[in-house]
């Protein structure tokens, strides 16, 4: 068995609050620091509690919670708590780059290095003040490869299947947005028709579709807490992807076909 346990985040964030989410967040994860979790996963942009679209927003304010990497005192904090807590950790927050915010996902290791970081690549209507990411990148660790989506992104199948394609057997996905069983029911496809596991993690709801496209665990409240659960990555199987034709698809790689 390739056993490994998930830890995912389910709180409500503070719009703005910077101090107060990171609390709830390291509060979070040091209850179960003991527990043996492999990967813990925060909702979608949880260190500003997702500001973006607030109605008081504005360009100089984001700027303020937005975080530089090299230079910020949380990220800091979380190289060390992934230390401590000796799991890898996908944390969502702003980051700015010069004039640029993005949407995004960071990857800490187990030994507080970063691993990697994916920028959310589907925008919307209420946060095109982000800058769009551009690729869709997998990740080798110590218990297998994962591939990270952002919210919205899961809505397109093509995010899914190119990180399964990749050689992805988990997504990590943190989330702000929908949540309603319709939305179960769309992670429960993205996991059948990948033969995958997916973990959406949202303030209101945690939950993990298996390859099978059934819901292997959910937490869903208005408390704060953590689903941890254990899945069995010998249960990813490739008997619907070796089957597959590529020769029938290109056309789905043609950027001259536009829909209005």
């Amino acid at each position: 068995m390739r056993q490994i346990r998930i830890g995912m985040v389910k709180a409500m964030p503070d719009k703005w609050n910077l101090e107060k989410n990171w609390a709830i967040f390291e509060e979070l994860l040091c209850r179960y620091k003991d527990d043996g979790v492999d990967v813990f996963i925060s909702p979608e942009c949880f260190l500003d509690g997702y500001a973006v679209t607030e109605k008081d927003w504005t360009e100089t304010r984001f700027a303020e919670v937005a975080q530089v990497i090299d230079d910020s005192i949380y990220i800091d904090w979380l190289k060390r708590l992934a230390s401590d807590v000796k799991s890898y950790v996908v944390f969502g927050f702003t980051e700015r780059v010069e004039e640029r915010f993005y949407n995004c996902a960071l990857l800490v290791g187990r030994n507080g290095a970063i691993e990697g970081k994916y920028y959310k690549t589907h925008l919307q209507n209420h946060d095109l003040r982000f800058t769009t990411g551009m690729d869709l990148p997998v990740f080798e660790l110590d218990f297998g490869v994962v591939g990270m989506v952002i919210c919205a992104d899961r809505r397109w199948p093509e995010t899914i299947r190119a990180l399964r394609v990749k050689g992805a057997e988990i997504v990590l996905m943190p989330t702000y947005g929908m949540w309603h069983l319709d939305n179960e029911w769309w992670m429960r496809t993205r996991s059948y028709e990948n033969e995958m596991f997916v973990c959406f993690t949202h303030p209101n709801v945690a939950l993990i579709t298996n390859p099978k496209g059934e819901v292997a665990a959910k937490l869903q409240s208005n408390v704060p807490g953590v689903l941890i659960h254990d899945i069995d990555l010998d249960e990813v199987k490739t008997n619907m992807l070796k089957d597959r034709m590529p020769e029938l698809y290109s056309i789905l790689g043609d950027t001259s076909v536009r829909f209005k």
